[in-house]
């Protein structure tokens, strides 16, 4: 039987092949202009990409969202947009991506984004997805359909953090909670708060991560602000958990030289800035990204 890996990887090679706006923005990806800050033991990228700017400059208030269709809704969907089903879920194509390989992945149900009913359905598609990295924007945490459930996967070592835990965690993880069947680790000096949970059970990383989750909530029925990046390698998991407290940084909606359009998710907070403006990516000094992850890290 084919496997979930084969099967979006023939998804992909067909739409970049078929579909126009596909083949147009990954072949963009070939010439994206990038730059790196050096942070001593590691780095954060900065990307030039203008494909991007339907997600970086999208407004996701409540009137702006009851106003337009659902794109992730089967029925609103671009003709040439295919899909590959999973459970509950398909599996696109992103035609506006960031990784070499980008997929989004609604539930085929219209329904809110959060993460706590579906935390296990992202545990069990990153294993089925070895070969990716399966992450979750919270709805305002750079998700740019708030109002539809959905993850994103991508090119597995593509997110500096991934890589960066592996190769720090000696020195710049802190052992929190450890059990038979799961570790927790948040990782220290490195700009950002960042929790990781190695896991050997579905059942041991959803504890874990309950317990993560009550910490940061404040009001009852209200998703604590946060981005998800998970991992499936070697029979564990790891489940990478970033805390926010803001949405965008003042920089945003600056005005004028002070602008910097930088509207932090899952891909930032993992560290690669995404800069739809050219100006702004020249402009951006390391210092920006020191005072970014301080506004929105939690």
């Amino acid at each position: 039987m084919i496997s979930l890996n084969e099967q979006i990887k023939f998804l992909f090679q067909e739409q970049v092949s078929n579909w126009v706006l596909a083949r147009e923005n990954y072949t963009g990806l070939e010439t994206v202009r990038t730059k790196s800050f050096d942070f001593g033991d590691f780095e954060v990228k900065v990307q030039f990409n203008p494909a991007r700017m339907v997600s970086s400059g999208a407004k996701v208030d409540a009137k702006t969202i009851a106003e337009r269709k659902c794109f992730l809704c089967a029925e609103n969907r671009p003709v040439p947009q295919h899909s590959v089903s999973w459970g509950n879920y398909d599996i696109l194509v992103n035609p506006f991506p960031i990784f070499p390989e980008h997929f989004t992945i609604p539930l085929k149900a219209h329904s809110q984004q959060e993460i706590k009913p579906y935390f296990i359905d992202m545990l069990e598609l990153a294993k089925e997805l070895d070969n990716y990295l399966v992450f979750y924007n919270g709805t305002r945490c750079g998700a740019s359909a708030p109002d539809h459930i959905h993850f994103q996967a991508g090119t597995k070592n593509f997110l500096p953090l991934v890589n960066d835990y592996k190769r720090l965690k000696s020195t710049h993880a802190d052992l929190m909670i450890n059990e038979v069947d799961s570790a927790l680790y948040r990782m220290k000096n490195y700009l950002r708060t960042v929790y990781c949970i190695e896991s050997s059970t579905v059942s041991s990383a959803h504890k874990c991560f309950s317990l993560l989750y009550s910490m940061f909530q404040k009001e009852p029925g209200v998703e604590p602000m946060m981005n998800i990046v998970c991992t499936f390698e070697s029979d564990k998991w790891y489940t990478f958990v970033l805390p926010r407290k803001a949405f965008r940084p003042w920089q945003y909606a600056a005005e004028a030289e002070r602008q910097l359009l930088v509207s932090p998710a899952t891909v930032e907070m993992c560290g690669i800035f995404i800069t739809p403006v050219e100006r702004h990516f020249e402009r951006i000094i390391k210092e920006d990204v020191v005072n970014v992850f301080q506004q929105v890290s939690l």
